[in-house]
């Protein structure tokens, strides 16, 4: 075994001339021919033990050497892991050495049968067969083997499902309900906590709790105008009502209170709109512009609030001078 090993690496160390087909052959010159040589480690191995096939190729200086890949899956040699290809630091000529790594799965002498080594030079292409990539696979058995009877084949075992399958059912129909609950929770209508007349309070104080953010000053445009937006539209679902309503979306709300005389559209619809595509669409903006647009949307709100109370004043007059004119009467 030693002695074997021993003229293995020196055949390697001292690789031979292959060959080559007719149809690849290179011309005459000695600076043309491929040099091979391959050694297998160990050349004894049981079934199921690794052992490498070591391929080392000089060819003439500026080749592309392309090994193969190793044998294909399901013969009776496999490789275990891809290939190493070490490159010679020599520049003289083109030397690499590629290491693969096998199991066989039958007994006797099982060659490897990696393929054709392709070297290519100045734009030709040569084909080398690798050859001596053998090894002796021995068995494990006992030498009595045959005379031993293998017990017979167990009946096939209905598997139950695993138990994880349960958890994954129960976890995916609590995240379904957890979306379900999130969905419908911001989808229910939202009272305003101050309706009426303290709405105005209400979205002045939110207007203030902004600005004192500093959001303008910290990089966070988006954020501000954002913010702004809510606040009015909070504003005019607690001062105007379910024509308002905050679950209701721009162009919904615009069409929805388009009647009101209190509410200039003109005014808010573009607010909407551009809001809409910061918030939705990630459309950039400038601080002096969210500072307008949050300016706008505060116009907004004391515009309603004034169109509101100037209303709510003249039905009052309008209430008190009937009630006169019925006082009158009645007198």
């Amino acid at each position: 075994m030693i002695a074997h090993l021993l003229l293995a690496s020196l055949a390697l160390l001292a690789p031979r001339q292959d060959t080559l087909s007719s149809s690849a052959r290179a011309p005459d010159d000695g600076a043309q021919r491929v040099q091979m040589g391959v050694l297998v480690r160990p050349d004894t191995v049981t079934v199921g033990e690794h052992f490498q096939v070591l391929v080392r190729v000089r060819a003439p200086r500026g080749s592309q050497l392309s090994f193969p890949p190793g044998p294909d899956s399901g013969l009776t040699v496999e490789a275990v892991d891809p290939r190493s290809v070490r490159v010679s630091p020599d520049s003289s000529f083109a030397e690499e050495t590629a290491v693969y790594t096998l199991v066989a799965w039958d007994t006797g002498w099982q060659a490897s049968r990696l393929g054709d080594l392709v070297v290519t030079t100045d734009g030709v292409d040569r084909r080398v067969a690798i050859t001596g990539d053998s090894v002796r696979v021995r068995s494990v058995l006992p030498a009595d083997s045959t005379l031993r009877v293998p017990k017979p084949a167990r009946d096939i075992m209905v598997a139950g499902r695993p138990w994880w399958h349960w958890l994954l059912a129960a976890l995916a129909a609590l995240a379904l309900l957890a979306l379900v609950i999130w969905w419908w929770r911001r989808r229910r209508p939202r009272t305003p906590e101050n309706a009426g007349a303290n709405a105005y309070e209400t979205a002045v104080r939110e207007f203030e709790r902004i600005a004192s953010l500093g959001l303008l000053e910290a990089g966070e445009p988006g954020r501000y105008v954002a913010l702004n937006t809510d606040a009015a539209r909070d504003y005019l679902a607690a001062r105007l009502g379910d024509e308002a309503h905050r679950s209701l979306t721009s162009s919904e709300l615009l069409a929805s209170i388009s009647p009101r005389a209190e509410v200039d559209v003109r005014r808010l619809a573009p607010l909407l709109a551009e809001s809409d595509l910061i918030k939705f669409a990630r459309r950039p903006v400038t601080p002096t512009r969210a500072r307008e647009l949050g300016d706008d949307a505060r116009g907004v709100v004391d515009d309603v609030e004034a169109a509101v109370k100037a209303e709510e004043e003249r039905a009052a007059r309008a209430a008190a001078e009937g009630a006169a004119a019925e006082a009158g009467r009645a007198a």
